[in-house]
């Protein structure tokens, strides 16, 4: 297959997830977004990844507004699609969903677990029926009206599915140990807990989080080849 990665900046490229891409013998193309046209060639698949930016800043980031009129096309042909945090963000607004702060940053695990339609579905059907996920965002979404929710938690909505081929999911199964330090070293002011403590969990989780990242897009790529 060839699959087209939309990243949003050099600190959230496509990490895990692309390495699992190749090592299944397809082929990756990256595209930042806002810094150049369109890669010309049809796409099998697409992957939109996390980004500092939100829903909301299409004054400073010009080039949201052209990821939701792309989101829209890609689920209007049904091109299999996979959004990470940002991306699942900018997709639940491209069709109606409110995204806005949630009143507190997430960054490390946190529990999240599937709905009965989560469990059984083909992409996040993989995962256990509860598990801690690793997050980094302070926006939040709500699922759109023609959507159906795939994973829940105390804090939001986690992840959902649009249509048949398109997967939206806040945490972050792509993400690499040193990639996430950086990220929270990055705004310790407004971390829930010291970065110290949040590098120990890392270094505890990480492994098994890994485990499930790589099974989580192998099942994308099984459910984007069917």
């Amino acid at each position: 297959m060839h699959v087209l990665s939309v990243i949003h900046g050099p600190t959230v490229r496509s990490e895990l997830f692309g390495d699992v891409i190749t090592a299944g013998g397809h082929e990756l193309v990256e595209w930042e977004i806002g810094t150049g046209p369109q890669p010309d060639g049809g796409f099998d698949a697409v992957l939109v990844l996390g980004g500092h930016q939100n829903v909301g800043e299409e004054a400073e980031n010009p080039w949201l507004e052209d990821e939701y009129e792309l989101l829209r096309e890609w689920v209007a042909s049904e091109t299999p699609l996979f959004g990470i945090c940002l991306g699942a963000q900018t997709l639940a607004h491209a069709f109606g969903g409110r995204v806005a702060p949630i009143g507190q940053q997430q960054a490390g695990f946190n529990e999240v677990w599937l709905t009965d339609v989560g469990r059984s579905d083909p992409v996040l059907g993989v995962l256990p029926p509860r598990f801690d996920a690793l997050f980094g965002n302070a926006y939040g979404f709500e699922v759109p009206e023609e959507a159906v929710l795939l994973a829940d938690s105390e804090i939001q909505p986690q992840a959902f599915r649009m249509g048949e081929r398109a997967w939206a999911v806040q945490f972050h199964p792509e993400a690499r140990r040193q990639q996430v330090l950086g990220w929270f070293a990055g705004g310790t002011d407004d971390l829930p807990r010291p970065l110290d403590e949040l590098e120990r969990e890392l270094d505890a989780k990480m492994g098994e989080w890994q485990e499930l990242g790589t099974r989580l897009c192998q099942a994308f790529l099984r459910a984007a080849n069917a």
